[in-house]
């Protein structure tokens, strides 16, 4: 291979690794917007946490039980 091919590849590997990066962004971002639209979660508390964080603060959520704590 010559040094030509060798830059053509490096050039297309970069392509290719940044459109599957972009891919990647752009579905997590959908998936943010459809989980807050359904109202599984809450984001803008998550927001104000930056603003609000002392020791006494409130809890945001609280974290489900696992089956093994219901157990006991």
């Amino acid at each position: 291979m010559s040094s030509v091919e060798i830059e053509q590849l490096r050039i297309y590997g970069y392509l290719i690794g940044t459109g599957v990066l972009v891919v990647i962004l752009y579905s997590y971002i959908i998936y943010l917007y459809r989980n807050e639209k359904k109202g599984v979660r809450d984001y803008e508390k998550y927001g104000s946490l930056a603003l609000d964080d002392e020791l006494d603060s409130k809890i945001l959520e609280e974290h489900p039980k696992k089956e093994k704590d219901k157990k006991e």
